[in-house]
């Protein structure tokens, strides 16, 4: 859904090209070089993954932590930028502020240019800025910038961004347009593949940005088990069994869809409810039904989605009281974080990013970063460009001066060790020789000046449970610390360690259990060296029987308006803790789904709470696809409190009405029932965390 809304205004005109004055330090810069034949040192750097991890040839887990620098996909076809700054010193700079990565988006013209030998000297270079690349071709200037990479310690990934070298090329949801086939796609992921193949510092290649296209779009990419142009899932395979026949060792990134049929559909619908939607390449949802399938060389395979916040585009789940809790739920878990929870495969997201608004912007950016350093889950930033026309980016204006609040946001994203910045070269530290910021990976795994780590992390402290059913509890804790980092935790069940791999994160589900039975749980905290902490202090947890109702809550409900086609809707409400220990209501989010019946916006209010209404929060939000029976739900949610094993919140009295007062139709409303004396109500969901803990959300 992101636009690069390239800002080029009056820098590419030949009068200001040549105006911004001497770069500084021009004299102390290399005159780097590469022939078609170029070859690094062979084998040393290439990256594999294992579970959802990635890591070098010895085993060692890396974290790609970078940005994205465009340019080579436009019409200018070289980095944006050059018109003013210097290509060594952006360069530099990236690296000595952590950048290990730079995914370099590019176009299939532009590589089918460079393969027929049609490369050309790109107007987009200011000479005097950039003495070391005047007179060069485009193809010149990429080789002269991957001698730079590699002289600082930066990996780069390719990213074929559109079929046509165009400025808003990214747009067409497909990968074939005009005179560009499919089959040109793949000549020319070969070619460049070819070209490279020796080169550790092209260590990636995503298949292709942004695949989209809504129900009725045409063409549009879907996601399946044929053979079809049109699937996605098809073109990674096909496309990256090709590159991998020539260099094995490539990560080759697989990026999600725009929808996904619900269950019953099928990619013939034409109807919006149909499909799950979500950003244009975050979808990832097939992957469950239809995996990418590398065959032998699947260990190369990472999932890359993409994320953006409300001033992109103000999507559903940005309405209302949401924070990062309903974004992992609602948005991320379901589309592709599932992927790295279930240990099926790395994620890399690829772009995410855009202005600090002081507001619900910034809100999303440092939520999305939190949740990447929890699970060190790999990305590169959208963007080094300050000419993102929705996003910004790292640099300013000037092309040389970072936005330096936006840097503090990402900093803890990017990989660091010892205070130091991490490069994905075990030769070359990050920042290049005699760097003060970076180090390199060997210097992190067998440095010979580096002390043996033998401080364990902290205990893990307040294990709780946050959900029981007759088969399964859900435990969460409070992260432990560490000298370096904590790379993660074991769960103990009495003496038996329950995790096949260490979670990532604070949060854990023990499945598998028998009903009405008393189990004994325990944490562990691990680091990068292997110490292991002190167990947490024990936490004892009875699940349920197995006439008990899924979760450690229940929902019971009671219809207070006798009209169903009044201007308003009038539930009431109980929560119940069915579980046997303490449920903090401020861990639960209650659903009650109905449609709005007209454009107009719905305000909800609490009349009365036993709890009090000041300590209830209410939320009405759209549904990106409406289904049979809701358009949107109303979430109820609390600011604190808590449950005893047994009880209840008491009445809470609910009223919905629209802007203009008018009329609602609730007769055929999901949550809605006519009964007048408090029920059971699996149509009004309950979740726990993240965790759906009771009913049925409508499909």
């Amino acid at each position: 859904m992101r636009r690069i809304q390239v800002v080029l205004a009056a820098a590419l005109t030949t009068g200001l090209l040549f105006a911004s004055g001497p770069a500084l330090g021009a004299e102390e810069r290399p005159v780097l070089a590469r022939s078609e034949a170029a070859v690094a040192a062979p084998g040393d750097d290439w990256l594999h993954t294992k579970g959802n991890k990635i890591v070098d040839a010895n085993g060692d887990e890396v974290w790609l932590t970078g940005t994205n620098w465009f340019g080579f996909n436009a019409g200018e076809r070289v980095f944006h930028g050059l018109w003013s700054g210097n290509i060594t010193d952006i360069t530099k700079s990236m690296a000595s502020r952590g950048i290990n990565i730079v995914r370099v988006p590019i176009s299939t013209q532009l590589l089918l240019e460079w393969k027929d030998g049609k490369a050309a000297v790109p107007s987009g270079v200011n000479a005097y800025a950039n003495p070391e690349i005047a007179g060069k071709t485009s193809l010149e200037v990429f080789d002269h910038w991957l001698a730079l990479c590699e002289r600082y310690g930066i990996k780069v990934m390719l990213d074929v961004h559109s079929a046509e070298a165009d400025n808003s090329g990214h747009i067409y949801p497909v990968w074939w347009k005009g005179t560009i086939t499919s089959e040109d796609f793949y000549t020319a992921w070969e070619w460049v593949t070819a070209r490279y193949k020796n080169d550790d510092t092209v260590v990636a290649m995503n298949v292709k940005n942004e695949p989209h296209g809504t129900a009725s779009t045409s063409p549009r990419a879907k996601w399946d088990g044929s053979t079809d142009q049109d699937n996605f899932k098809h073109v990674c395979e096909t496309a990256g069994k090709r590159m991998l026949a020539i260099n094995p060792n490539l990560l080759v990134l697989c990026e999600g869809i725009e929808i996904y049929p619900k269950a019953g559909a099928s990619w013939t619908s034409t109807t919006p409810t149909d499909y799950h939607s979500n950003w244009w390449g975050g979808n990832l949802r097939g992957v469950r039904d239809h995996p990418v399938d590398l065959g032998a060389h699947n260990d190369q395979l990472v999932y890359s989605p993409h994320d953006y916040g409300p001033l992109v585009h103000q999507q559903p789940w940005f309405t209302g009281d949401w924070n990062r809790t309903t974004l992992e739920r609602d948005v991320w878990d379901p589309n592709w974080l599932y992927l790295h929870k279930e240990n099926k495969a790395p994620l890399l997201v690829g772009e995410w990013g855009g202005f600090l608004d002081g507001g619900p912007n910034q809100k999303w950016m440092s939520a999305l970063r939190d949740l990447i350093v929890e699970h060190r889950i790999h990305q590169t930033f959208w963007c080094l460009n300050p000419n993102s026309g929705d996003t910004g980016g790292l640099l300013l204006g000037d092309w040389k001066s970072w936005d330096e609040e936006k840097y503090a946001l990402i900093k803890p994203a990017l990989w660091q060790h010892g205070g130091k910045f991490v490069s994905l070269d075990h030769e070359v530290p990050l920042g290049g020789a005699g760097s003060t910021t970076g180090i390199s990976l060997s210097d992190v795994y067998d440095g010979p000046t580096d002390p043996e780590d033998t401080q364990a992390p902290t205990a893990p402290t307040g294990l709780a449970s946050t959900a029981k059913t007759s088969t399964s509890v859900a435990l969460s804790w409070t992260a432990s610390t560490d000298n370096t980092r904590v790379t993660g935790y074991d769960v103990y069940r009495g003496t038996t360690k329950v995790n096949a791999v260490p979670v990532t994160g604070t949060t854990y589900t023990d499945t598998g259990l028998s009903p009405s039975t008393a189990y004994s749980y325990t944490v562990r905290a691990r680091d990068a060296a292997g110490n292991v902490s002190a167990p947490s202090a024990a936490l004892n947890v009875t699940t349920q029987s197995s006439d008990t109702p899924s979760g450690a809550v229940k929902v019971r409900y009671k219809n207070n308006d006798g009209s169903a086609t009044d201007n308003a809707i009038r539930p009431s409400l109980q929560v119940v803790n069915t579980g046997g220990s303490t449920v903090k209501l401020d861990a639960i989010a209650v659903r009650y789904y109905f449609t709005r019946d007209g454009s107009a916006s719905v305000s909800a209010w609490c009349d009365y709470a036993a709890v009090g209404c000041a300590q209830v929060k209410l939320r009405v939000v759209p549904l990106a696809t409406p289904v049979s029976g809701a358009d949107a739900y109303l979430e109820v949610s609390f600011t604190g409190g808590s449950l005893a094993a047994g009880a209840n919140s008491g009445d809470i009295q609910l009223r919905m009405s629209k802007a203009d007062w008018s009329n609602f139709n609730e007769a055929n409303d999901y949550s809605r029932t006519t009964s007048t004396t408090y029920t059971d109500a699996p149509a009004v969901p309950a979740y726990t965390g993240t965790a759906l803990a009771w009913g049925t959300p409508p499909a």
